[in-house]
């Protein structure tokens, strides 16, 4: 008998061991970056079976097989109307500044989403004047309005958008309003859905969080856009989703969220309209592709570099897109860098760009909250800090509540902006959109915003936190291990 348990024991092994070879070979043959593989493989080695149930859980980018072929299926028909983008009055490459040129030809040769020309931007930059923005805006609907954001969280002002969207329906406005069923789980678990409903509106929940469905699709991949566009000629986007802060997560003990939000106007309205319809066909199969934008463009004697480039991410989008134009907008810096994200866990190809751009004398700048809703991601941000210190750059830590603008301004004259936070899940994983603007008076304005941001925020010295303790950083290089699931 004792025999025989030494060949189960054996035969245990043996097949622990296959599968951890398989699961590795896996690992390396996604050609990822160097340092998530090594950091996959940590985590499998480190803590047995519990990291090859994380990885088959977590590790690869499974939008589940219905909706998988329905993204495969969309791709070649919202291709052509991107390609139509490119006879529209708003694109004019040759108008285009030295810094949008490169992000356009980029995008337009990856997504064949080309940047367009003649739109007029608005930075809001507080929930009242948000909110009751967008509240004006659903109130002077004549047609349609879509909805797509990641958190829907009742009370207080987002009360009030429902309202006016429900009177909106009352008038005969075409509604679709497109959720995240993780982020909006209270929402859904509300009176509210029953309500918009029976007022005639649409309302889809994303990407459904059932555990029965977590071998089939990956549980943490999430609609993390937020676009409201209103009869196809005013659009918003940006950090916020549909909250009142003051009663969204009153008791995380992080303050009140800080976003932003852009309304605009032009051509790029129609683009986020299509990736508004992108999401929309990829959660229910209905095609609903807008109108191509018929704009038309102002005379003018000189040219106008005013280039608004809209770059959506996710699951059926080009892999690393926006990570790309991250890093092309960093190494095309000749003065400065400001960023703000409520997230930090950068790339190894970020980090040594943040660090590069510093170390070539340029004034790089990362503003971050001082506290974060989320402990894993606090202490795997703070693994950074010592080499971005030692190259340069300066952190700040924002005391006004959970900073959560997601902006990069470069030189101060050209920006990133939308829903995109400097991690893994916002880079790699997550239906995320960010805009690339090159406009000198909207730039201005984010930079100007970002410096309230700094004199509201306290400087991480160099020398004190180089004296933390030995805990602290063991703290940070644990937590570090964890960041491909941050």
């Amino acid at each position: 008998m004792e025999q025989f348990y030494q060949i189960l024991t054996w035969i245990g092994i043996f097949a622990y061991w296959l599968l951890i070879a398989a699961v590795t070979v896996r690992v390396v043959f996604k050609r990822r970056a160097v340092g998530v593989s090594l950091a996959w493989m940590m985590i499998i080695y480190i803590v047995p079976f519990g990291g090859v149930i994380a990885y088959l859980l977590f590790g690869e980018l499974n939008l589940g097989k219905k909706r998988a072929e329905r993204a495969r299926e969309m791709f070649f028909p919202f291709a052509s109307w991107f390609q139509c983008l490119t006879d529209c009055p708003g694109h004019q490459p040759q108008n285009m500044s030295d810094v949008a040129k490169p992000i356009s030809d980029l995008c337009e040769n990856r997504l064949g989403l080309p940047g367009l020309v003649g739109n007029q931007l608005s930075l809001k930059s507080s929930t009242d004047e948000i909110l009751r923005s967008l509240i004006t805006d659903i109130n002077n609907a004549q047609h349609s309005i879509h909805l797509e954001f990641y958190i829907w969280y009742p009370g207080g002002l987002a009360d009030e958008v429902g309202v006016a969207l429900i009177q909106a329906a009352k008038r005969g406005i075409r509604i679709r309003i497109l959720l995240d069923s993780a982020g909006s789980m209270r929402f859904f678990r509300s009176h509210w859905p029953k309500i918009i409903r029976g007022a005639g509106i649409e309302l889809v929940e994303a990407l459904a969080v059932s555990p029965f469905r977590m071998f089939l699709r990956r549980l943490d991949l999430r609609q993390h856009r937020k676009i409201v566009v209103i009869d196809d000629n005013i659009a918003y986007t940006g950090s916020m989703n549909l909250v009142d802060p003051a009663f969204f997560k009153v008791d995380a003990g992080v303050g009140q969220w800080v976003d932003v939000m852009v309304r605009i106007s032009g051509p790029t309205v129609s683009v986020l309209n299509c990736i508004q319809a992108w999401d929309w066909e990829v959660e229910t199969g209905q095609r609903f592709l807008p109108p191509l934008p018929a704009c038309k463009m102002p005379q003018q004697d000189e040219p106008h570099y005013d280039t608004v480039q809209v770059i959506p991410s996710g699951p059926g989008m080009p892999d690393d897109i926006i990570h790309q134009v991250l890093l092309l907008s960093i190494y095309q810096a000749k003065k400065s860098i400001v960023i703000t994200t409520p997230y930090f866990v950068p790339s190894e190809h970020l980090l040594h760009a943040m660090k590069g751009a510093a170390e070539r004398n340029i004034d790089v700048h990362i503003i971050l909250p001082d506290k974060n809703d989320s402990t894993m991601v606090e202490w795997a941000s703070r693994s950074f800090f010592s080499d971005l210190l030692k190259s340069g750059v300066h952190i700040h830590r924002f005391h006004g509540g959970l900073l959560h603008t997601k902006s990069v301004v470069i030189d101060d004259s050209h920006c990133l902006i939308g829903t995109v936070n400097l991690d893994m899940r916002s880079l790699w994983l997550n239906f995320e959109v960010t805009m690339a603007v090159d406009n000198l008076e909207f730039t201005h304005k984010l930079s100007q915003l970002q410096q309230s941001y700094i004199a509201n925020s306290e400087p991480v010295d160099k020398e004190q936190w180089e004296k933390r303790s030995v805990r602290n950083k063991f703290g940070e290089r644990f937590f570090y291990m964890f960041s491909p699931l941050l």
